[in-house]
């Protein structure tokens, strides 16, 4: 078979796994596709990558397309948001120091609470906080910023790259950060932190990762963007089903792609978080999911929740940044290219965020359709459709 060459970045975090696995286990050459895979250092880096046509597509920050569609982050380009590759995934972690003083007033770390987290970081606190996130405009900024808006915790936010987050850590750069596994467990590891809250405590379903694409690359590739839209989607399947996590977790630990045990990535992808050098163990229900729950559908909805923090923070117009976010989920590729795949489909592209307390059956084309609980830590509901939620 003649297979096709197609570029996809990655920045190595386990969340890279449905990329990984699409051209490990063949799902790719199943398409007609020979993907070669480029690690980026950092985000910046991999958007700069994606803008100049170094790689055809990428795993992206969730926010990042939507951020450029508003004007903000670099080069301009529109970049297509074909679907999701990850929801959740990412960790809250602190200090030895804040972590023994979140302690001394009284802080259990169930890894549950983000309200009584907050409530108790203000209390630890001594001065503005310096928290490390991966990129300005990531899930975990928007993630950072939405808990921590009414708490009262003063802090300024430092871009670090993934791998460097637990060196940063353990060098006194940062007090804290937000970070993607396993690079949070890996700070937990070398003795540098605790681990204090997994980011699905702040939203149950946040979208961490998209694959995206230039617009015009894929106005011009329609063929090769649904093979490889349809070899990622199979790939995320096969990545949820809890048999496969080993083998996932012995590929994603190579030297290029995650870099890191085999035992965290397996820990992550299960969720037993250990959360400190003590060993205490939490369980993480959708600690990250790749497929169950309509997890790679591209919301506008989710898109929308975004472009309203944003244009929040920046002073933009709130509705028309509501309305381009929307723009760049081609809910339409996803329907046309992943129905012929067996791909259960919702009746609609976007829903009330926030308002599922549990799992939920909804309209679908194949009538299969469970939503997962996708509630805010604060009961907020965001309505896609009002500029101010």
């Amino acid at each position: 078979m003649n297979l096709t060459p197609l570029r996809i970045g990655f920045v190595p975090l386990l969340d890279v796994a449905p990329i990984a696995i699409a051209h490990e286990l063949g799902f790719a050459q199943s398409e007609g596709l020979a993907l070669g895979l480029h690690r980026a250092p950092s985000w910046s880096s991999l958007r700069d990558m994606l803008i100049w046509g170094r790689v055809d597509a990428a795993q992206m920050l969730a926010p990042v397309p939507v951020a450029m569609a508003l004007g903000l982050g670099g080069d301009f380009a529109q970049l297509d948001i074909l679907q999701v590759l990850s929801v959740n995934g990412d960790v809250v972690g602190v200090s030895n120091a804040l972590a023994a003083r979140l302690r001394d007033v009284g802080h259990d770390f169930a890894f549950a609470n983000a309200q009584m987290a907050a409530h108790d970081l203000a209390l630890a606190a001594r001065g503005p906080l310096r928290i490390g996130v991966p990129f300005p405009f990531s899930t975990h900024v928007e993630l950072v910023t939405y808990w921590l808006r009414a708490s009262g915790v003063a802090y300024e936010l430092c871009t670090i790259p993934p791998p460097r987050m637990a060196e940063a850590l353990a060098a006194g750069e940062v007090d804290a950060f937000c970070v993607g596994e396993p690079w949070g467990s890996v700070a937990v590891e070398l003795g540098a932190g605790t681990l204090l809250l997994p980011s699905r405590a702040i939203w149950a379903v946040a979208p961490e990762k998209v694959l995206a694409a230039r617009h015009d690359w894929v106005c011009e590739n329609p063929d090769l963007t649904g093979r490889m839209m349809r070899a990622i989607w199979r790939a995320a399947k096969w990545l949820s089903a809890p048999e496969n996590r080993m083998t996932a977790s012995e590929i994603l630990s190579r030297a290029e792609y995650v870099n890191a045990p085999t035992d965290v990535l397996e820990r992550a992808l299960r969720g037993e978080m250990v959360i400190s050098n003590k060993g205490e163990l939490r369980q993480v229900p959708d600690m990250i999911r790749f497929f169950d729950g309509a997890a790679s559908f591209p919301w506008r909805s989710q898109a929308a929740w975004f472009a309203a923090q944003i244009a929040q923070r920046h002073g933009l117009d709130i509705d028309a940044s509501m309305r381009s976010a929307k723009s760049l989920c081609r809910t339409d590729l996803y329907r046309e290219n992943l129905r012929s795949a067996g791909a259960d489909l919702p009746g609609a592209s976007e829903k009330l965020e926030g308002s599922l307390t549990h799992a939920t059956a909804v309209a679908s084309e194949r009538g299969q359709m469970i939503l997962a609980p996708d509630a805010f830590f604060d009961g907020f509901i965001f309505d896609p459709d009002v500029p101010n939620g």
